[in-house]
């Protein structure tokens, strides 16, 4: 088939789904997997939450790394029989739609937008201090922001340039940090190692008198806040070509590969930490930068952080274009004020502008925010880490439902007799992966500060639901919803070349 007649089966395709796309399908399938890889970002997860692994679980967090990757993988399939049949831009919005109807679609979309702006406010954040680092800024609230800020406003600048662009930086990012980590892995497992491999099944007393059970289910979030960013690959579903097929491959490439550097960029690290005790003990609170200064000195450790920052700039860079096409999704159907404004498209750049700004201008806000208050700073980014989960299982709770009234996924990908059992399980999985999440693990402090991540989530669903109590912006558009059990015709590449 050549370019022009895939491009209009694609176009046709979309057509029969109800939607006619502005964007153009210019970016390949590394693109697309390199940018749920930058999404995932094996440095930034790790690098952010390395200490606290460590220091909640001992050495053998890293077995946590396996396990919500496997878990991962499931909600991944699932994923990938979804955006096989219905590859529209703005991910779970949209599939949630089909698979369900408007108020949930609506629901799914909302949790996971203010997730993903809070999440790249937390990326932002988390690079602060090593940019201030790598710039020789004094450490500080100030200087942390400052770099935040100036991290976001790269990213903006990138993003709006159009798909093409988007797509060269998540390849150069994905090249970078995969070699950078590679590199720096391989260095500190040659130079700097401390132990044997038989330290992955050791604890060095972490949890102390309560049992290591709690402590192991505590470090279980560097495992949860590594995995997801493989979504990111249906979220620009319409500027991918063939992307019935491409997108399902590109999400489960980006749980392997990622995964994999993921685990090896842990494994160096733990194995060149001297002294455990000293990081689960609080004497060492940042092992990573003494790590790295131990390996390369300092001036070595500033090339380290370059490609540290490579890896938070494309991070922020897929998570903006994840949030992006998500608004302007909702805003085509007229499902958000503002609808007017965010559907609205560059044609010379071919990407919707509003929305991107509104994706840099309320983390931007979030980060200011700190000046003010770190514990609020604290709290909203509470409500990401349980938001992204919950959007994610908002979807396969929807293609559970979906299954169980007759659905049949119709994409090219999908799983055949093991759809149900895969779908059963990836749904078990997440509830139990939110209930870890929201686990009060702190008795001693005050209830609320206990519950926060639980607290957190009820307030960001509590106002999405009084939104759409009051707005009701669900019943604006009469897009297609809910027919995913249906049977309708036109929902299948397939049925187009028949």
């Amino acid at each position: 088939m050549t370019g022009e007649a895939a491009r209009d089966r694609d176009a046709e395709h979309l057509s029969s789904l109800g939607y006619e796309s502005k964007f153009r399908r210019e970016m390949s399938p590394w693109a697309n997997f390199a940018l749920g890889f930058t999404y995932l970002s094996p440095v930034v997860g790790i690098y952010t939450l390395f200490a606290f692994g460590l220091m909640a679980g001992g050495p053998a967090m890293i077995w946590w790394l396996v396990i919500v990757g496997l878990g991962q993988l499931l909600v991944a399939l699932v994923f990938g029989e979804v955006v096989s049949q219905y590859p529209v831009a703005g991910g779970v919005y949209p599939w949630a739609r089909r698979l369900w109807g408007r108020k949930w679609a609506w629901m799914t979309g909302w949790v996971y937008l203010v997730a993903l702006l809070t999440t790249i406010a937390a990326v932002v954040y988390g690079s602060g201090p090593y940019l201030a680092q790598l710039l020789s800024f004094a450490p500080g609230t100030a200087s942390t922001i400052t770099c935040a800020l100036i991290l976001l406003g790269i990213a903006l600048a990138i993003n709006m340039m159009g798909t093409k662009w988007l797509a060269y930086a998540a390849m150069i990012g994905f090249t970078a940090e995969l070699l950078g980590a590679l590199a720096v892995g391989s260095w500190l497992l040659l130079t700097e190692r401390h132990h044997g491999l038989g330290a992955v099944f050791s604890t060095e007393g972490a949890g102390g008198d309560g049992g290591y059970f709690a402590a192991f289910t505590a470090a279980a979030l560097i495992g949860i806040f590594q995995y997801y960013g493989f979504e990111a690959c249906g979220d620009v579903a319409e500027e991918v070509p063939d992307p019935t097929r491409r997108i399902p491959k590109a999400m489960r490439m980006t749980i392997y590969v990622g995964g994999a550097a993921a685990i090896f960029v842990c494994l160096s690290l733990l194995l060149a930490v001297s002294d455990y005790a000293a990081v689960i003990g609080g004497q060492d609170p940042d092992p990573v930068t003494s790590v790295l200064h131990a390996a390369f000195g300092e001036e070595g450790t500033k090339v380290v952080l370059i490609v540290v920052m490579l890896s938070f700039l494309s991070c922020t860079l897929s998570l903006m274009a994840a949030a992006s096409r998500l608004m302007y999704a909702y805003a085509r159907d007229d499902m958000i004020m503002g609808s007017h404004l965010l559907r609205k498209f560059d044609e010379t750049r071919h990407v919707p502008p509003y929305t991107m700004l509104v994706g840099a201008a309320v983390p931007a806000v979030i980060v200011l925010g700190s000046i003010f208050s770190t514990k609020a700073l604290t709290s909203i980014i509470s409500f990401a880490t349980l938001g992204i989960y919950l959007g994610f299982h908002m979807v396969t709770f929807a293609a559970l439902r979906a299954r169980l009234k007759g659905w049949v996924p119709s994409g090219p990908f999908n799983l055949g007799r093991w759809g149900m059992a895969v779908n059963v399980i990836a749904l078990a999985y997440g509830v139990l992966a939110m209930i870890n999440m929201a686990w009060p693990r702190t008795p001693d402090a005050p209830w609320y500060d206990n519950w926060l991540v639980a607290l957190s989530a009820a307030v960001g669903v509590g106002i999405g639901a009084i939104y759409l109590t009051v707005a009701r912006r669900h019943e604006r558009s009469d897009a297609a919803h809910g027919d995913a059990a249906s049977g309708r015709p036109g929902t299948s590449p397939e049925r187009i070349l028949d």
